[in-house]
């Protein structure tokens, strides 16, 4: 599965494989299981094999903002806490059930440190997450919220079918009365 991954970057040899072997855990999670509190350190980096993750923070109204979506293939952690070692401000929440593959900290440091094609791969996949945070900034800063729902849409056609209105909303930035809205003008036209 990681190597698979991996293949489509920068391909590990043998022996890089074999030690990613040795440092990944699988782990299964529960639908609303928690794999990351706010207050924790956010000790794994987490690879998606099945299911859905969300990362999101708690503002002082009890209300969630949704910061990120990770689904098959994909990567997620608090790049803050992770890489500081520092008590989260978010969470990271099973949307579905999902199966993963965690890496510890000091584990991904070793793989950077003694199999180079680690670093590089991480590092695209890190410049990849950079360059979805930009585009998300700027979408929240000059987009209205119909034409960000229309980005997700076009973006992630597959998280549409598979998030409540709810989910999305937050992760928009808006009520889930407003995104209904949008969504009825949108089928109206």
């Amino acid at each position: 599965m990681l190597t698979g991954f991996f293949n489509g970057i920068f391909p590990l040899d043998k022996e890089a494989a074999e030690a990613a072997k040795q440092v990944f855990s699988l782990r299964n999670y529960k639908r609303k299981g928690l794999l990351l509190q706010q207050g924790d350190v956010c000790r794994f980096y987490i690879f998606v094999i099945s299911g859905c993750l969300k990362l999101y923070a708690v503002d002082h109204n009890a209300i969630e903002h949704n910061l990120q979506f990770a689904v098959e293939n994909q990567w997620i952690a608090d790049f803050n806490s992770f890489y500081e070692q520092s008590p989260s401000k978010l969470y990271i929440e099973a949307v579905e059930p999902c199966t993963v593959l965690q890496i510890e900290h000091d584990d991904l440091l070793h793989l950077y440190t003694h199999y180079p094609r680690f670093d590089r791969n991480f590092r695209i996949v890190i410049e990849r997450k950079f360059i979805e945070l930009q585009d998300r900034v700027l979408q929240n800063i000059s987009y209205t919220a119909e034409e960000r729902y229309l980005l997700f849409q076009k973006n992630y056609p597959d998280l549409v079918q598979r998030l409540p209105g709810t989910q999305i909303a937050s992760y928009l930035g808006i009520t889930s009365e407003f995104l209904s809205k949008i969504k009825r003008k949108i089928i109206g036209r």
